[in-house]
């Protein structure tokens, strides 16, 4: 359900959305979902590697980055591109797997909503994923710099750091109501502890939550992003005591890898599903459509057994 490719996330991701496809089909996926990163609206929310090298161009061959002081017009006409060679793709490959197209919502400040529930009203896109990468207009898990600039404008701990990332993540929960929200606790990634239970901090953890009541109260899925495993976690994201609370009131849970390349593609899938094991989860949903009646793409949330999603996965 998360998934990035160097084609339309140049210099942050590797390999060809085709490739990406292949990947997912070569390992046994039946659904694959293409969330390629949003464009942002504003020079002052680019990454640094989209401030280098060369100007951008609309060709899918030649997909690059813009240069320092331009504008983000070109981030737009990448999406645009994508959309294009998602439906392609998702027409090539129909036999073969289901697949979504949507895109990670990137939420940076509470004017983001207007842009992501924009770009989600294309009929061509599925979902999109509620994510959070920034707090204070940080991010905070590019590199150790960026996240301690973020813990200094905090105030200077993790723990009011966590706080302030919860209260974001609140306001993209009720602002956008995303049916599938991303790495939940991406947070502690780059913290002292990052291995650490929430529910050591007393106010961190009311935060979060809050924020998985809303979420099941919205009737989103929440993704086991095993991607945490790939950057060194004990656990996949979110940690064991957050999955266990978000069980308990009835929430849904996903299967992401969050790959960046074909490397990536289902990656520490088969730790991911032993966590499962031991949080006593029996069954997985996903998102699927009328896969193949392009007019009638109705979304709706289907139940999967853990045990035939570890039976089909080929590593």
């Amino acid at each position: 359900m998360h998934s990035h490719s160097g084609q339309f996330c140049p210099g942050h991701a590797k390999d060809q959305l085709e490739e990406m496809i292949q990947a997912a089909i070569v390992r046994g996926m039946q659904t694959f979902a293409l969330t390629e990163h949003m464009p942002r609206n504003s020079n002052d929310d680019l990454y640094p590697e989209e401030v280098t090298l060369s100007p951008f161009s609309t060709s899918i061959t030649k997909i690059s980055k813009i240069e320092a002081g331009d504008t983000i017009e070109p981030l737009f006409a990448r999406h645009e591109a994508f959309l294009i060679e998602a439906v392609r793709l998702r027409q090539k490959y129909s036999d073969e797997v289901n697949i979504l197209i949507g895109f990670e919502g990137d939420w940076i400040r509470p004017s983001y909503a207007n842009l992501i529930l924009g770009l989600a009203s294309d009929p061509t896109v599925d979902f999109f994923i509620g994510s959070v990468h920034h707090v204070h207009q940080i991010p905070i898990d590019y590199d150790a710099t960026f996240y301690k600039a973020a813990r200094d404008a905090a105030g200077g701990t993790d723990e009011l750091l966590f706080e302030d990332y919860f209260d974001s993540q609140y306001e993209m929960l009720k602002a956008l109501k995303p049916k599938v929200v991303g790495h939940f606790d991406l947070i502690r990634l780059l913290s002292d502890e990052p291995d650490r239970d929430l529910r050591e901090m007393k106010g961190v953890w009311e935060k979060a939550v809050r924020n998985l009541k809303l979420v099941v109260k919205q009737g989103g899925l929440m993704e086991i992003n095993s991607a945490g495993l790939r950057k060194g976690l004990k656990e996949p994201y979110p940690g064991r005591a957050l999955c266990g609370e978000f069980l308990k009131m009835g929430g849904k849970l996903t299967l992401s890898d969050d790959s960046h390349g074909t490397a990536q593609v289902g990656t520490n899938y088969l730790r991911a599903i032993e966590y499962l094991e031991t949080l006593g989860v029996k069954e997985l949903f996903t998102l699927d459509t009328n896969r193949h009646i392009a007019a009638q793409r109705n979304l709706s949330i289907r139940s999967v057994s853990l045990s035939s999603v570890k039976e089909s996965f080929r590593a």
